[in-house]
């Protein structure tokens, strides 16, 4: 329905901030609504959830973790309230880098995350999540060479995390080539 929504953050609280757009405020439930300032202005990528006892906007900083959330509730057992403690306590690369090596430890540090949910959300999600696109445009285009070179999302997503971000697209290349022949 919403696919973000620009406005100013007129109020704080623990689960949910609220957004101001031309004179309309949205409750917007976020995964940490504290990385938000008191009226700043601010773009949230929402997505709208229905069910049959739900009518809530969720809102997020970045396309990847409103992706990241999407993924993570079509996992059967994952709500959007596990999903939110998810990515409120983790780093989306890292959670899809969890999923995409089986780390069953790491996602189990997550609230309300046991072994067995920990195991569904590698089970349904493992091989899924690593063709969401992090990054730059540049990051895109190292990506896209890496995988010309038959190197594996996995093992490219690790490897951009490496890389200095301040070299030209030529020089990450060299040096993500160094990183992955090791």
């Amino acid at each position: 329905m919403y696919a973000y929504i620009y406005g100013k953050i007129t109020h704080i609280e623990p689960t949910y901030v609220v957004l101001e757009n031309q004179g309309v405020g949205y409750l917007i439930i976020t995964p940490n609504s504290y990385r938000y300032k008191l009226n700043q202005e601010a773009l949230i990528h929402t997505h709208h959830y229905v069910r049959e006892d739900v009518d809530n906007l969720y809102g997020f900083m970045s396309l990847d973790e409103k992706k990241l959330f999407i993924k993570l509730i079509s996992v059967s057992g994952i709500g959007p309230k596990s999903a939110l403690s998810i990515l409120a306590s983790g780093e989306t690369d890292n959670i899809i880098y969890a999923i995409e090596s089986s780390d069953v430890k790491y996602l189990t540090k997550f609230p309300g995350i046991g072994p067995k949910s920990a195991q569904q959300i590698i089970l349904d999600l493992k091989g899924k999540v690593d063709k969401i696109e992090l990054g730059t445009p540049e990051a895109d285009e190292v990506r896209q060479a890496l995988e010309a070179l038959g190197y594996s999302n996995t093992e490219i997503t690790k490897t951009l995390k490496k890389l200095d971000q301040d070299k030209p697209i030529e020089e990450r290349v060299k040096q993500a080539l160094s990183i992955l022949m090791k």
